[in-house]
């Protein structure tokens, strides 16, 4: 009896395994776009490259604040943009905290709309436009006239994640990038629909994992940060 009694006192416990990157691996903290401007009937935003460009809005603003907030004690990098300036000016004030530089990557800017670029997106989708409706019920932005193939975004965004993840193994980058994009990224990593993680919050943050034999989600749509009367109320796409 006393030396089962040992035995079983000695039996060696295993907790619970926590999650850790694997070695080489790279972290990368998917932020969207704080709330940019509203888009006004008759007004088109400013294009880049035949891309909608608009500012922040001043709720946009104040969610780049917080943002940077819940980010600043982290450790981070590197901090990347995309060539549209909602994502610059939503990084401008962690780059100031952390002393960083953000770097350009043009391949993780928003889908490209076609016809519908400019502000219209967001009226068709409002408004409810038979073609907002087919392209969420066949998940294809293509059936929008003029717009990127989802085959064409899935190339160029995976190609900017893999380029990301070649020139910072075992380091931790924020890449401030859109909803679409956004939501490509994770769709890919978890093997879902291709709209599956479109919707993301402005200001939110999502986490990725990335190693040469995988992507790991380990956190989607994170607006803890942003308070409970501080989420934006805009439309979940672009």
């Amino acid at each position: 009896m006393a030396l089962r009694s040992s035995l079983m006192n000695a039996a060696r416990e295993y907790r619970q395994i926590r999650f850790e990157p694997p070695p080489g691996a790279t972290e990368i903290l998917l932020v969207r776009h704080g709330e940019s401007q509203a888009a006004i009937e008759g007004q088109d935003f400013d294009l880049v490259d035949g891309h909608g460009d608009p500012a922040l809005s001043p709720e946009g603003q104040d969610q780049a604040e917080l943002v940077s907030a819940r980010l600043a004690g982290e450790r981070i990098d590197a901090i990347y943009v995309t060539s549209l300036r909602r994502t610059a000016e939503t990084a401008a004030p962690l780059a100031r905290r952390l002393s960083l530089v953000p770097r350009v990557e043009a391949d993780l800017r928003e889908v490209f709309l076609g016809e519908w670029e400019g502000g219209l997106l967001r009226q068709k989708v409002i408004e409810g436009d038979p073609i907002a409706v087919q392209m969420r019920e066949e998940q294809r932005w293509e059936v929008i006239p003029g717009a990127e193939s989802t085959t064409t975004l899935a190339r160029r965004v995976r190609g900017a994640i893999e380029r990301i993840a070649a020139a910072h193994p075992d380091e931790r980058v924020v890449a401030f990038a859109h909803g679409g994009t956004i939501g490509e990224v994770l769709a890919q990593a978890a093997h879902s629909d291709p709209f599956a993680f479109n919707g993301a919050d402005n200001a939110s943050i999502s986490h990725l994992v990335v190693t040469p034999d995988r992507w790991v989600v380990r956190r989607f749509n994170d607006t803890a940060h942003l308070g409970a009367g501080l989420s934006t109320q805009a439309a979940p796409l672009t």
